[in-house]
């Protein structure tokens, strides 16, 4: 087994889906809106050019840190426009950033009710069982391990929608299809 392929399968032996609620999304949107938090410029254009390829049809919006979600989350300036930066119906969330770390967005996240239901995924290249102890202590909803190879990534993109995004689009007339 090739560590591609180990990396993979370690992702989905993590990931314990747990209660895909549903969040906020504006009548008119036609896509998903989702949060990617992650202060990586390579690992958000390689998850935007895996949303491409995995015809994903979501609206990304990424930030590089805690306090820049925070403001996002909390629709403060730049992030007031509701329009441009509509609430997620699903947060992918790294855990080492600056500022503030994933764990304390985290626990940030679930303590406000306006935001505390949208589920978060933990998107990290950390394999330490204490890292997905914590999460899943702290609110995570699943953990999963960032792939290796872009071909990875693609699949991990839509098993992500459609294990996510699936109980949204079905409970709204709003939502895309998910072909």
């Amino acid at each position: 087994m090739s560590e591609m392929q180990k990396k993979a399968s370690l992702a989905r032996s993590v990931s314990k889906p747990r209660g895909a609620a549903r969040s906020a999304q504006p009548a008119a949107s036609s896509l998903f809106t989702v949060l990617h938090i992650d202060d990586d410029p390579n690992d958000t254009e390689l998850l935007r050019a895996a949303t491409r390829r995995a015809d994903a049809h979501l609206d990304l919006q990424n930030v590089e840190d805690g306090e820049q979600a925070m403001a996002y989350l909390n629709g403060v300036a730049p992030y007031a426009d509701r329009v441009r930066y509509p609430l997620p119906a699903l947060i992918l969330l790294d855990l080492k950033m600056p500022r503030a770390t994933g764990f304390e967005l985290l626990k940030w996240i679930r303590k406000h009710p306006e935001i505390g239901a949208v589920p978060v995924v933990i998107l990290s290249g950390s394999e330490l069982h204490e890292d997905i102890r914590q999460a899943y202590a702290f609110g995570a909803n699943s953990y999963l391990i960032k792939p290796l190879g872009f071909e990875a990534l693609v699949d991990l993109v839509k098993d992500v929608k459609s294990v996510w995004l699936a109980q949204h689009s079905s409970n709204s007339t709003s939502a895309p299809p998910l072909c």
